[in-house]
């Protein structure tokens, strides 16, 4: 395995635990206040038809988070699989997609959440195509 093989799968593992944080966030935390705070909820009575939003959200990144672990596994068996290699780089490319539609649809003090998002896979997929 290469050096940047191995940094690819680092990053891909990062934004992998990322996004299984935003489950937790989406799909378990929404229904508390805290939780609600987080994504600008402030009423009670606003949660219940945007709970049905936030866990769908949530379980999309949880699937995410689940494709890029097992393409990381994948390459982890065999370092030259290219089937694992290419699970790890449409999960990341999926991310970096939701990233970009948050930094270009969300208000301005979402950029930081969206290049949390959309960074670390993007790194990973240059990290992993530059170590074929």
């Amino acid at each position: 395995m290469t050096a940047l093989t191995l940094i690819g799968l680092v990053l891909a593992g990062m934004a992998a635990t990322l996004h299984t944080a935003f489950f937790v966030l989406e799909s378990v935390l929404f229904r508390l206040p805290f939780g609600r705070r987080l994504f600008g909820v402030r009423a009670e009575q606003d949660s219940p038809p945007l709970r049905l939003f936030a866990v769908n959200q949530g379980l999309y990144n949880l699937g995410l988070a689940i494709v890029v672990f097992v393409g990381i596994v994948l390459v982890a068996i065999d370092a030259d699989s290219v089937a694992g290699v290419a699970v790890v780089v449409s999960g990341c490319a999926v991310m970096v997609l939701a990233g970009v539609a948050l930094a270009l649809t969300a208000p301005p003090r979402m950029i930081p959440i969206a290049l949390a998002q959309g960074l670390p896979p993007l790194l990973a997929i240059g990290a992993l195509l530059a170590g074929r």
